[in-house]
């Protein structure tokens, strides 16, 4: 299996002999307006792909399905719509597969719990996008959990804050690798809708075994943690062995 870091949360993940492209945001730096009501008033996203556009083409010809956790902008965006083949393999939660059919993608498969697809078992988890009316408002998220034989186990835990559904999924599947969205993005009011670097320490804690690799940060203007805070905490904590931070286009893992 190989992770990859695209920007954000868009990563090409290589398991059972397969290329997902999970969460695209591919637009060009500064092609979208701000997240608004936000402390920081960038366009995003504020930082380019790590790649031109010949390249861009390319991976996108070579994946074989597309993993879309949920549809706000900065995980699935216009240009994503654009360059994506409509007859690509899709995986969502059930809440977005009728505007990713509307939107002309005719191979999308709704995630209830699992299904396995050409040797991969992909399982959906639950999550929250904040917490009280902010949570609410920001609407259904899921993470997803990809399995195959012979590859260690990647549980992708989505836009959310530490919970019970997080805690749920690291005990259940007990994941070799876990990928988990930080930034601490938040709005003018109400508190975090991703992790904390708290929250990154919560999960090392929940499942010591499991190596964590921690992006959605400095891309988008509402994230407010950086690479160098989370290090920062993890260090004090007692925990940067276990938990990687990769730059934008790094291979972040990989084994076999």
């Amino acid at each position: 299996m190989q992770i990859q870091l695209l920007r954000h949360a868009t990563l090409i993940v290589k398991i059972a002999g397969l290329t997902l492209m999970v969460d695209p945001m591919l637009s060009q730096a500064e092609a979208m307006e701000p997240v608004a009501n936000a402390a920081v008033t960038r366009r995003i996203p504020m930082v380019p792909l790590p790649l031109d556009d010949d390249a861009l083409m390319r991976l996108i010809h070579s994946v074989d399905a597309v993993l879309v956790t949920h549809t706000h902008r900065d995980h699935w965006d216009e240009r994503a719509r654009q360059l994506l083949s409509h007859q690509v393999k899709l995986f969502c939660q059930p809440e977005d597969e009728t505007r990713l059919r509307s939107e002309g993608f005719e191979a999308v498969t709704a995630v209830v719990e699992k299904v396995i697809w050409r040797g991969l078992q992909v399982s959906r988890t639950g999550g929250r996008h904040g917490s009280g009316d902010i949570g609410q408002k920001m609407g259904p998220v899921s993470g997803f959990v990809l399995q195959a034989e012979g590859e260690p186990s990647l549980y992708i835990a989505g836009d959310t804050i530490w919970c019970d559904e997080v805690a749920e999924a690291l005990r259940t599947y007990q994941p070799a690798v876990t990928m988990v969205n930080t930034g601490a993005a938040q709005f003018n009011v109400g508190g975090p809708i991703t992790m904390t670097a708290e929250d990154v320490v919560t999960v090392c804690r929940e499942l010591p075994t499991t190596r964590v690799i921690a992006v959605h940060m400095e891309a988008v203007n509402h994230c407010l943690l950086t690479r160098t805070e989370l290090c920062q905490t993890l260090e004090i904590e007692g925990l940067i062995a276990q938990v990687i931070i990769p730059a934008d286009g790094e291979v972040a893992f990989e084994q076999g």
